[in-house]
């Protein structure tokens, strides 16, 4: 494996595009660093200190969750607050839309080039008025914090609140957003892998040395919170993070092998056909359901937080709690199924193979065809969904039980270890396809290494 990472910087093309990858991502660690004029930074960083402490896991969760995928850049109201997640809520939204909107789906079938390219344009607009609204909430939460749920600061966090520094911090957290969607999109065409989600990924990884340090001092303290733990743990912990991991592999790779085979017919002078396979994904969703289902249990934590007369329901949505993880479990299962339904379409796959002459063996072309494919995405979605569910639990048990910090546990499951190995997985299938294609061995002996995206659709 050594041996290819060595190859593809022999490579001019393919050197260049990785040092371009990591100088964007150079870009995107400026830019959250950056805090937001206006802001007492130094408040600021009292402030959340307190409020974690005070407030325990559910602060830990609700502002973990955000502060995942801005890299840190919350915690300094930095210029990428807001980070690249409005693009890719614009991006769900579309998604979305297309089995809804008969236009939207038009376009995108039979629109080619020009087609996506509007519905990127498309996708662009949502992402600046999400941008607008995220950026008037987050500057009211600076100015008014305990108007939202959260406790009063000590020193107020900004210098001067009012409507001059409401809209400066809209203009300015629209533009961060827009500028890393902007670097995302030029990793996309120019550098290695997805943009957006090496962004995403780039953020998550910011936080390790912090994780391990967390752990460094658990070691050296003698534990947290009276347990006691020595080195032993923590080498279970590190083989523990290798087996999640492995899991999390298998989950992402995970396929069922729809066998194909094709009418034999007459191309010029040769015989057609052959067999092939639909790669129906164990894990077809991804993480999608995980983020939907926390967000969503983080509203009725909020609403039942303002409201005194029901703030003893409160602990039912507290983070790691019995009822919090079945709640969180259930709406995983839901949103499984939810995205499958939305975006594996089994009749226009049928339709695709009757047209191109091809045919599930044993199987009859069309509704029979389509019927067939349904029942097994349901049966595979079942256990992905299980699965899925198990890895997003893990590290609230870790937390509950093992008192494990939350910035450690969030390693060990979850939307963290997912997102990274998925992309991961897509990086590493790029450069191994640039160096396959100029003679050069690539990261597996035998076989090939497949990203998420290595897959033939019809």
């Amino acid at each position: 494996m050594l041996s290819a990472f060595f190859n593809a910087l022999k490579v001019q093309e393919l050197r260049n595009k990785i040092l371009f990858t990591l100088g964007i991502i150079a870009l995107c660690r400026v830019a959250a660093s950056i805090p937001c004029p206006g802001v007492d930074t130094h408040a600021l960083n009292i402030y959340f200190d307190q409020f974690t402490q005070s407030s325990g896991a559910g602060a830990s969760m609700f502002f973990g969750m955000f502060d995942m995928f801005t890299g840190g850049a919350l915690q300094k109201f930095a210029i990428a607050t807001l980070g690249i997640m409005p693009y890719i809520s614009a991006s769900i939204i579309m998604q979305m839309l297309q089995p809804v909107i008969p236009q939207i789906e038009k376009m995108m079938r039979e629109g080619g080039e020009a087609g996506r390219q509007k519905f990127n344009q498309i996708t662009r607009y949502l992402t600046l008025i999400i941008c607008v609204v995220q950026g008037a909430m987050a500057a009211y939460a600076m100015i008014n914090p305990q108007r939202i749920g959260l406790p009063a600061p000590a020193t107020p966090l900004v210098s001067n609140p009012g409507l001059s520094f409401t809209l400066m911090t809209i203009i300015i957290l629209t533009c961060g957003t827009m500028f890393l969607m902007w670097l995302g999109e030029r990793v996309t065409d120019n550098g290695i892998g997805n943009g957006a989600s090496i962004i995403i990924t780039i953020g998550i990884l910011s936080r390790l040395p912090n994780a391990v340090y967390s752990l460094y001092e658990m070691l050296k303290t003698g534990g947290l919170d009276g347990q006691s733990i020595k080195p032993v743990h923590v080498f279970l912990l590190i083989l523990l993070f290798i087996f999640v991991t492995a899991a999390t592999i298998v989950l992402t790779q995970g396929q069922r092998r729809i066998p194909i085979q094709h009418a034999k017919r007459m191309v010029g002078r040769r015989m057609g056909g052959g067999n092939t396979y639909i790669p129906l994904k164990v894990n077809f969703s991804g993480v999608m359901p995980i983020i939907l289902a926390g967000a969503i249990l983080m509203v009725p934590g909020m609403i039942f937080r303002w409201s005194s007369s029901l703030r003893f329901l409160e602990a039912y949505f507290a983070y790691g709690s019995t009822s919090y993880m079945l709640f969180y479990g259930i709406l995983i299962l839901l949103f499984s199924y939810f995205w499958v339904a939305n975006q594996f379409n089994p009749l226009q796959i049928a339709d695709n193979l009757k047209r191109d002459s091809a045919f599930v063996p044993g199987i009859r072309p069309g509704k029979p065809t389509a019927e067939y494919l349904d029942n097994t995405m349901t049966k595979i979605t079942l256990a992905g969904a299980l699965f899925l569910t198990a890895l997003a639990v893990f590290p609230m048990i870790l937390y509950k039980q093992f008192n494990i910090p939350y910035l450690v546990g969030s390693f060990f499951g979850g939307t963290s270890l997912i997102i990274m190995v998925g992309v991961a997985l897509d990086t590493l299938s790029q450069l191994e396809s640039h160096l396959v294609m100029r003679n050069y061995d690539g990261f597996m002996k035998k076989g090939r290494l497949q990203g998420r995206s290595s897959k033939r659709t019809y």
